[in-house]
């Protein structure tokens, strides 16, 4: 990071700076950091959701990924300004033993409780999942509940509650190959069952996806890769069964993504526009996009939320509001989470091709 900041003087930076500010605030209505400062100096991972009372955001955050001291972090936002946050869960064990915990994932149940999936445990390969809800829109939380043997919850991204009332979680374990499952509650966390996986982890690898909705009910997922693009799969019976793995025209250099259906139909995307480079494992993870589609398969350009070349801007999670507007939040050079407001009907868009991000413009 220090090299890359070296390439660069302050008006050179002033420069770029200002020439990308005149091109990316179309439809974005606000673009802030949920905090300032903090006690932990690392965030990660943070999620979304809208209660009857406002937006909620929940992160970990420590000294640093895996370290023992990582707890899930919560603020909310009351009078159009964030909340100090304030930790909910930790991964104490007993009084010699703490584990650090991970990707928390909030869902809000309609006309109900506020529920809250994380991991514990010292390592990816050794998760556990917990579960805890709230009755005041996160302003306190229940005890954790420990997820049965075997379950995660969602494993990054938001649930979708299905037509037939079922609440779809997708889900991913990361041992023996990269798999990609679901993990299904009809009755909000009470019991569980486990659909998939539904890829072998060894001709594509994939995790972390998101569940888009189509008006005829079918399902489609967007994942995470070690194969160089977002890959997907499609159900037409409600998340039962899924098609063949397969990749996309969208590049991915093997970082998180997250998706939405908005209420109008289309689908929207946020990630990193990058591939990785071939017989490497990672790509950069800059610039931050945004991209719309229409049928999950043409995907067109729309914005940039971040492009500097400090990386990381990372782990998206977007949803829509009762109110129509876009809501993400995003990982900021692991220092700090950042949140956007967008109006979607703003948006203008060009069409992706060959996997090239197109320039927009004014």
């Amino acid at each position: 990071m220090k090299y890359i900041k070296s390439l660069f003087s302050p008006a050179f930076l002033l420069l770029t700076i200002s020439a990308f500010a005149q091109t990316r605030k179309e439809g974005i209505l606000k673009d802030e950091f949920i905090f300032e400062k903090t006690s932990f100096p690392e965030s990660h991972a943070a999620t979304i959701a809208e209660t009857p009372e406002g937006l909620i955001s929940a992160w970990f955050g420590g000294t640093k990924e895996r370290n023992p001291d990582v707890g899930i972090w919560v603020s909310r936002m009351v009078n159009e300004k964030w909340t100090a946050p304030i930790e909910v869960a930790n991964g104490i064990v007993n009084d010699s033993l703490r584990y650090a915990c991970w990707n928390p994932v909030l869902y809000q149940i309609p006309k109900g409780d506020l529920l809250l999936f994380y991991k514990v445990g010292p390592n990816v390969a050794k998760w556990k999942g917990f579960m805890m809800s709230s009755k005041d829109h996160g302003k306190t939380w229940s005890k954790a509940a420990a997820l049965p043997e075997g379950f995660l919850g969602p494993v990054k991204n938001k649930p979708v509650l299905l037509s037939n009332g079922t609440l779809l979680c997708p889900s991913s374990t990361e041992g023996n190959g990269w798999k990609v499952h679901f993990e299904a509650t009809s009755d909000f966390g009470k019991t569980w069952k486990k659909i998939g996986p539904i890829n072998d982890g060894k001709t594509i690898n994939a995790i972390q996806p998101s569940i888009l909705v189509y008006k005829n009910g079918d399902l489609q997922i967007l994942c995470r890769s070690q194969n160089r693009s977002i890959v997907e799969s499609w159900s037409k019976d409600q998340g039962k069964t899924w098609s063949e793995m397969r990749a996309t025209n969208m590049p991915n250099n093997n970082s998180g993504t997250d998706a939405v259906t908005l209420l109008d139909g289309r689908q929207l995307l946020v990630y990193n526009h990058v591939k990785t480079p071939e017989k490497e494992k990672k790509g950069l993870r800059t610039p931050l996009n945004l991209a719309i589609s229409k049928d999950g398969i043409n995907w067109e350009a729309a914005l940039v939320l971040e492009d500097s070349p400090i990386s990381q801007y990372s782990y998206p999670s977007v949803i829509q509001s009762a109110d129509g507007m876009v809501h993400v939040v995003y990982t900021w050079r692991r220092e700090r989470i950042k949140y956007v407001k967008i109006d979607p009907s703003k948006l203008k868009t060009k069409a992706i091709l060959a996997e090239s991000w197109p320039e927009l413009g004014q």
